[in-house]
């Protein structure tokens, strides 16, 4: 029977939820929350609409995380989201303990799950997951790159007055400031970016890609963007779960890829029932390879906060 756990019942959590148990990939997905009836509520409300849209795949909600044992993959949503004019870095004290918690407790009941983490800030809240889990590092990894990569497609669609189904987009590195989008391996059809758009509206829609989360947070003023991360996260959970070998941008332990050694990065990953079971090292520019290392020393940087921190 297969299983999966999203921990938050929150827009971000609950539509995850969602996402999955439509696509009728798994037998279970359990929401799990610390508010008494949330994820309850939403659960019974998911489930009838199964006879609608013709799926199986049942929703339990609870505040109980002995409901989840067993998860063959669990999705870390819960935490303080952004508010205006507040950095991923401001999150780091309160979501480093939420996290913290919530990981002892997948580790107690599911003991063999692949983590992901979407928890902001997102490259220090995977570290310390995997280091509280204590499980292999390829079983814990982040949700970044794809909505990135999204972000960045979308910007690029729109620019370009071209479908947006027709245009590959690739950022890696750091989820934030330091996010590298990698324009030598994005297309809009057959034709290379910069062909496509030139040098200046490239960086224009590369410098909105970075604020692309800090854009929506300025206009729902309470809350962050939860319907494409929502999206990306869930794309990552079918993944595993069906084994797939799907390649996609995610933040994963770098082991001497572009001689980047010892820290969680956004790179493309092959992902499949182990978590990320290799990370592809593909050809980049220098200057992409340049801004994939300064990114490393800059998410190297922000993990020492972490030390700081009475946890």
């Amino acid at each position: 029977m297969s299983k999966v756990t999203v921990v938050g019942a929150g827009k971000y959590g609950s539509t995850t939820v969602q996402r999955i148990a439509e696509w009728d990939i798994v037998d279970e997905v359990v929401m799990t929350d610390i508010v008494e009836g949330l994820p309850q509520g939403l659960a019974l409300d998911m489930n009838q609409s199964r006879p609608v849209l013709g799926y199986r795949t049942i929703v339990t909600g609870t505040n109980d995380y002995a409901d989840t044992a067993g998860s063959d993959v669990v999705v870390i949503t819960a935490g303080l989201p952004r508010k205006p004019g507040m950095s991923r870095m401001d999150l780091l004290g309160v979501n480093a303990g939420i996290v913290k918690s919530v990981v002892q407790e997948i580790v107690k009941f599911s003991p063999d799950a692949v983590i992901i983490v979407v928890t902001n800030p997102l490259d220090q809240m995977t570290t310390l997951a995997a280091d509280v889990s204590g499980f292999p590092r390829n079983r814990v990894l982040g949700q970044a790159g794809m909505l990135d990569s999204a972000r960045f497609a979308h910007f690029i669609s729109e620019a370009a007055d071209h479908d947006v189904l027709d245009v590959t987009a690739v950022t890696l590195g750091s989820h934030g400031e330091t996010m590298v989008p990698v324009p030598s391996l994005c297309k809009v059809g057959d034709t290379p970016l910069l062909e496509a758009l030139g040098n200046d509206k490239v960086a224009e829609l590369v410098d909105r890609t970075r604020k692309g989360g800090a854009e929506i947070v300025a206009y729902l003023k309470t809350g962050s963007a939860y319907y494409a991360p929502s999206a990306a996260a869930a794309s990552m959970v079918k993944a595993i779960i069906e084994n797939a070998g799907a390649e996609m941008p995610v933040c994963a332990w770098m082991e001497g890829q572009y001689d980047i050694d010892g820290v969680y990065l956004g790179v493309i990953a092959r992902l499949g029932a182990n978590g990320v079971e290799a990370v592809e090292e593909v050809e980049l520019t220098d200057d992409e390879v340049a801004g994939l290392r300064e990114a490393a020393v800059a998410v190297k940087e922000k993990v020492a906060d972490l030390e700081d921190l009475d946890l």
